[in-house]
């Protein structure tokens, strides 16, 4: 074991949704592909008992990936389980004890952030917190405000380098691949700026509601939810400029140096959206207007990206399900040729997900006598194999305390920063059709240029 590494992984919230969806199947793969050998504890103030912990892993497996029998057996043997209420000092004294010889764990909080004051308080205490690293989920705050004060409580009890911000996006290889392509092609570089990108579109369509989860929604919303965090981080990968020297935080500085220079979104920057029937759903209140559709218009001061805009939309209940991001680069000075060229007829796309797709737009002749052209897209396409899904990727990192792929709170001030002034019902909320592209009113927000790039479903391959 080197000296970063974390002889103990402890987990609280071991009974909840997210241990359920993420952390047990992250697990299992760490377990199948790196080989974890350190003891795993769950903390949970539920009743339950070792053996119901690992009836649960179980169960998450096969509900999520599936179970591989030798690695599951593996982990059955290095899961340990701490009941008790996350108030009371004796659930810290009886994590010590579980603990053992371990002197350097990683805390996961898969809890609400109006825990992590009690919690690191606890671990403190216990002696639970020296030489440890702690992983926070978003969402980081509500507001900027608020996410001072839960960096405050985090660092009462933690330095800097020991607190891992996990934005799962940024775990993501079709993220990761958004900077890959950018940097290790040449080509790229001389035109991706504003002389020869007219604007940048990123879209992220959800086909489905909020399943379930109507009390949450109804205190985040579309820009809370998904702007601040997963698509302000795909803007950054986008426009940050290349990153200087090879050290854990020269990514991350980029990253926040480009977030500081977004402006702050305002009133007439945003149209919000709900769609109908959103008022049924379980959970939700019918007097608040909250948002499941957000499109927002956006500007960077910087040399490269002035007066250029950058587009972001996110809605649920939409067409289809998909995440893209579309470049699209200024026509030809001139027209050389006497035709009528579409819009966003040369462009760079990048689909995301459900699909990994890279495509390059461009006007290739058509055949004939005349010179009369047409779009077409040079596609590579991703075929998944064994790859890391993000949770198994960014738990990993933390256990080797590799903070490059996790969010900085410089960053995420930044982010605040930037949706602080349209938080609220400072804007109305138009109603939308389930299965549109959301409101008509989110043309405003792009009218000044040829309109959405809309996500197709791709075909499939032949």
């Amino acid at each position: 074991m080197d000296a970063t590494q974390a002889d103990a992984l402890v987990f609280f919230g071991a009974t909840g949704d997210l241990a359920y969806k993420q952390i047990f199947p992250a697990l299992q793969a760490l377990i199948r592909r790196h080989h974890l050998e350190i003891p795993i504890i769950g903390v949970a103030r539920s009743g339950w008992d070792i053996e119901r912990l690992r009836a649960r892993a179980r169960q998450s497996l096969e509900q999520h990936g599936g179970v591989d029998a030798t690695a599951f057996a593996k982990l059955a043997s290095l899961l340990r389980y701490v009941e008790g209420d996350y108030h009371d000092s004796r659930t810290y004294t009886r994590l010590r004890e579980a603990l053992g010889d371990a002197r350097a764990p990683l805390h996961y909080l898969a809890i609400p952030p109006s825990m992590f004051a009690e919690v690191a308080e606890g671990l403190a205490k216990s002696g639970c917190a020296k030489h440890a690293r702690v992983v926070v989920e978003k969402p980081f705050g509500r507001d900027a405000a608020s996410a001072r004060e839960l960096d405050a409580i985090l660092h009462s009890v933690f330095g800097e380098s020991a607190i891992f911000r996990i934005d799962h996006f940024l775990g993501k290889e079709p993220v990761q691949n958004i900077l890959y392509t950018r940097f290790a092609n040449l080509l790229f570089e001389p035109i991706w700026d504003r002389t020869d990108v007219r604007s940048m579109q990123i879209t992220l369509a959800e086909s489905f509601g909020v399943q379930g989860r109507g009390h949450f929604y109804e205190e985040a919303g579309a820009i809370r939810d998904v702007i601040q965090n997963h698509l302000l981080q795909v803007l950054a990968c986008l426009a940050m400029d290349p990153p200087t020297g090879g050290s854990v935080d020269a990514m991350r500085d980029e990253k926040a140096r480009l977030l500081k220079a977004v402006h702050p979104l305002a009133p007439g920057d945003i149209v919000r959206g709900q769609f109908r029937g959103y008022k049924s759903e379980e959970g939700v209140a019918p007097d608040l207007q909250v948002e499941t559709f957000a499109a927002v218009r956006l500007f960077i001061d910087s040399w490269r990206w002035a007066d250029m805009p950058f587009y972001i939309r996110a809605g649920k209940c939409l067409l289809l399900t998909a995440n893209e991001v579309v470049v699209e680069f200024k026509r030809p000075p001139r027209k050389t040729f006497a035709e009528n060229v579409p819009v966003a007829s040369n462009h760079v796309r990048l689909r995301l997900s459900p699909e990994v797709v890279i495509a390059l737009s461009v006007r290739a002749k058509r055949s004939g006598e005349g010179m009369i052209g047409e779009d077409v897209e040079l596609m590579a396409t991703h075929q998944r194999g064994d790859e890391m899904e993000p949770y198994e990727r960014l738990l990993g990192d933390a256990l080797h305390g590799d903070s490059s792929l996790f969010a900085r709170q410089d960053a995420l001030e930044a982010q605040w920063r930037i949706v602080d002034p349209v938080l609220g019902n400072v804007t109305p909320v138009y109603e939308y059709p389930v299965g549109s592209l959301g409101p008509r009113e989110a043309d405003r927000v792009i009218a000044c240029d040829d309109g959405w790039f809309n996500p197709r479903p791709m075909e499939p391959a032949r």
